[in-house]
């Protein structure tokens, strides 16, 4: 497996990495609306550390691409129609996916993807989950053809949008 465990001593170049994925990727704040220091925050970033979540995908030591898989969700997610029911700690769900701009394009968001829905598999999740902002594109045509779904819409208020549209999508994948 590519994907590495975050620990306490990446920390400062996660936050690095993602500030960096933050200030040169075209057009996130227009897709994404990450802001530096707004999303994802340094606080974020420690929480899915400390809580074993977060994920880096390295070449020669170097951190190319990170995300969180939380093998929970949150409350936003139950008022969403999804293909099959399950408890809160069953559901696997993919947070602040990032991928080094000079490295967009390249397959390994894709492969990050792929495997996170090995880790959450090999960790008895029933249901792999994921949300976007609606504008966010370039994001939901990537989960798309990895065969995620789109399941619905809901509007919610996060730090660095204010109110606005997420789409939450969920792996159709047969387990």
């Amino acid at each position: 497996m590519k994907l590495q465990q975050a620990s306490i001593t990446d920390y400062a170049s996660v936050l690095s990495f993602y500030n960096d994925v933050t200030e040169r990727t075209p057009e996130i704040e227009r897709f994404a609306r990450w802001q530096k220091g707004k999303h994802p925050t340094a606080d974020g970033i420690m929480a899915y550390i400390q809580d074993g979540s977060l994920y880096l995908y390295k070449e020669q030591d170097v951190i190319v691409g990170a995300l969180a898989v939380t093998m929970y969700q949150g409350a936003d997610y139950h008022t969403i129609e999804w293909s099959r029911s399950v408890a809160d700690d069953e559901a696997a769900v993919i947070h602040i996916l990032a991928v080094s701009p000079e490295k967009q394009g390249s397959g390994i968001g894709s492969e990050m993807i792929r495997e996170a829905i090995r880790l959450a598999k090999s960790q008895g999740m029933k249901a792999i989950r994921l949300d976007a902002l609606a504008t966010n594109t370039p994001a939901h045509k990537l989960y798309e053809r990895l065969g995620f779904m789109y399941r619905g819409k809901q509007h919610l208020y996060a730090e660095n949008t204010g109110w606005t549209d997420f789409y939450f999508f969920e792996y159709q994948d047969e387990y």
